[in-house]
């Protein structure tokens, strides 16, 4: 009987939860991108799928169900992974995304025992070819370092640069109103700009019109007002005033109309104010003047009355929407004056040297700190009334250059104060260069559109004296919950985030914050009358993940993220060593100087190894007690391919005579 031929180890249903879970949370590829490859996937119609996604996911493309399907088709290799219907079938095999890791893990470690079973097989046929048993022990050692720890047959997909801009997520438009997303890619197109500006901008005028107007209430007393800060980082030449013109143009008319609206009520209330002025002024002459001391008591009293009255007549500033560069001090008079709203729109960054003392020599954070939060605004100055605003609400939208980014991180009070905390950061990629000459102009209707409709929202919520609450649907707050349930881990110092934990911290605030601006721009005339839905939960939760994986980028260029900068150090070490393989205490010994303790390495390797530039070996079993072996690494052949030579490093180099 000839034998029963051996099943490779697979696990087809694992394979399919992958897909469906990168299908349905599109976020999930950036985190699997360097577990898997194309090859680990047993079943060849999924390792075509999985290399599409990469290749959408690397270029910025969207990988919505809609988006691959389209691209697969483009691609003419839709009918060879199954068809729409199967892309259907991936998805309902997800029972959860979340638990994308675990079923990634059951597919690489399937992959890594095929890839054994290849290295047995290929050691066997050397074992018996009559090979010197030096070389079969050379080549074994070679196989070990290429196949044994690489799924998928040898094949090492591209690793992630660390911190490289080009493989940061693109606006995502999409998610955002119809007059606004519109909007966006004509003033993106006819520009010529990344839709990163016009997007976050777009954020910026929602804010603009809603800030000190509106809440969400998330649960219990939790609730966070609808205002953001938000930094588009790009260089000079970038057209940042052309878009800045476009998307707040309508907020500048909206201004002028109700600066028109208050005019009447301003002079009325002025003339009411000089007349009750004169009438207290008329009435304590007379009390002064009098010589009856019966009468004087009573033209006293109105006297009293009179200033009293006068005092009470208050006349309104005109409205203001929008300022420039501004001081703290400014601002504070401002927002007292506008009912606690003002916005803070530029295409420059001198604001921050202002905050920072550039006239005072002292910084100034206070207005802008409680102007995030919402929290009571008190001013007491020398020589004129204090001001007071019991909820403050600023926006800030500006556009800045980068050596503008790197100079606010050493700025006194920026970091430690929490004022880089509460802002959202947008690192696009410069378009400088590259730009279409000649591009069609905003359309009509489009301009109209959103003229029209973001005027209306300035308009209709500047009559709201005290802010509209808006709930959270029950599913809404799920959705809030599972995205506090997903940040937690990454503000652990080995999580993620833990280098920007004071940001991260922050981070299911600035959802819910655009979840409410997203509400409003939905339901323009009554958004106030309606609870925020899911569906808008998840959208906010699509923007946040974009300007989560830019805030890491722009800490990255602050130097905030140490981690970074030791992982880059110690690929210049592999490049160098030519160090193909190592240990955990083989990178001790060489960077023990910079590097304290050995446990200080571990984020360094988790970076490394989640970037795709290392792989860490499984550990042997322990024939015996005692320490533990060093944890082996092998790193990336691009690294490593001018070695000429496989070997593990057990030491620098040394020179001899």
């Amino acid at each position: 009987m000839s034998p029963t031929p051996r099943t490779e180890p697979h696990d087809l249903h694992a394979e399919q939860a992958v897909l469906g879970a990168a299908l349905l949370a599109p976020v999930v590829i950036a985190d699997l991108a360097s577990r898997l490859a194309a090859a680990d996937f047993h079943r060849p119609a999924h390792g075509t799928l999985w290399e599409a996604l990469l290749d959408m996911h690397a270029t910025g493309h969207p990988t919505d169900l809609v988006a691959v399907t389209a691209h697969l088709n483009d691609t003419g290799v839709l009918g060879r992974v199954g068809g729409a219907p199967y892309l259907h079938t991936l998805m309902q095999a997800c029972p959860t995304p979340a638990n994308a890791g675990h079923y990634a893990g059951i597919v690489a470690e399937h992959a890594r025992r095929r890839a054994v079973a290849v290295l047995g097989t290929r050691l066997t046929q050397l074992a018996g070819s009559g090979t010197d048993t030096a070389d079969v022990l050379a080549a074994s050692r070679a196989l070990l370092a290429t196949t044994s720890t690489t799924t998928g047959g040898g094949h090492w997909p591209a690793p992630v640069p660390l911190g490289d801009r080009r493989h940061l997520p693109a606006f995502p438009v999409a998610v955002l109103p119809g007059w606004l997303a519109d909007m966006i890619a004509a003033v993106a197109e006819f520009t010529q700009t990344p839709p990163d500006l016009p997007g976050s901008l777009a954020l910026a005028c929602l804010s603009t019109a809603a800030g000190g107007r509106a809440v969400v209430e998330v649960r219990g007393t939790w609730t966070e007002p609808v205002n953001l800060y938000i930094v588009v980082v790009l260089p000079p030449g970038s057209r940042k005033s052309a878009v800045f013109a476009a998307m707040t143009a309508p907020l500048l008319a909206a201004e002028r109309t109700l600066v028109d609206q208050a005019r009447p009520i301003i002079v009325e209330a002025d003339l009411a104010a000089r007349v009750a002025g004169k009438t207290a002024e008329r009435a304590a002459n007379a009390a002064a003047n009098t010589t009856d001391p019966a009468a004087r008591d009573r033209l006293l009293a109105d006297a009293a009355a009179a200033a009293v009255h006068a005092e009470t007549v208050t006349v309104p500033a005109l409205p203001r929407l929008v300022a420039d560069d501004i001081t703290s001090e400014k601002a504070a008079s401002l927002l007292a004056e506008q009912d606690g709203r003002l916005a803070v729109l530029s295409a420059e960054g001198g604001i921050f040297a202002t905050l920072a003392g550039r006239y005072s020599g002292t910084p100034n954070l206070e207005v802008f700190l409680k102007g995030h939060a919402g929290d009571m605004l008190r001013v007491d100055r020398q020589g004129r009334g204090g001001e007071h605003v019991d909820h403050p609400a600023l926006t800030l939208g500006l556009a800045v250059q980068p050596e503008v980014l790197r100079d606010i991180a050493g700025m006194p009070g920026f970091r430690g104060k929490g004022l880089l905390a509460r802002i959202l950061f947008a690192v696009p990629e410069n378009t400088v260069g590259r730009r279409r000459i000649g591009p069609p102009a905003i359309p009509t209707d489009i301009a109209e559109a959103y003229t029209g409709d973001l005027t209306s929202l300035v308009l209709t919520l500047a009559e709201w004296t005290d802010p509209a609450v808006l709930p959270l649907t029950p599913e809404a707050n799920q959705r809030v919950l599972a995205i506090e349930t997903a940040v937690e881990p990454r503000l652990t110092a080995a999580g993620a985030w833990g280098h920007i934990v004071d940001w991260g911290a922050k981070y299911t605030g600035a959802v819910v914050r655009l979840a409410g601006l997203i509400h409003l721009a939905t339901h323009l005339r009554d958004g106030w009358g309606r609870p925020i839905r899911a569906t808008t939960v998840d959208a906010a939760a699509a923007l946040g993940d974009y300007y989560a994986a830019h805030a890491l980028a722009a800490f990255h260029d602050m130097g905030a993220d140490p981690t970074t900068e030791h992982a880059r150090t110690v690929l210049a070490w592999i490049e160098r060593t030519h160090a193909t393989a190592f240990t955990k205490r083989d990178l001790y010994r060489a960077f023990r100087s910079q590097i304290p303790k050995a446990a200080d390495l571990d984020p360094i390797l988790d970076l490394l190894d989640t970037h795709g530039w290392i792989r860490r070996l499984d550990s042997p079993e322990r024939a015996s007690a005692g320490r533990p072996p060093s944890p082996t690494y092998l790193a990336h052949p691009d690294l490593t391919r001018t070695a000429g030579t496989l070997h593990t490093l057990a030491e620098p180099p040394r020179r001899t005579a």
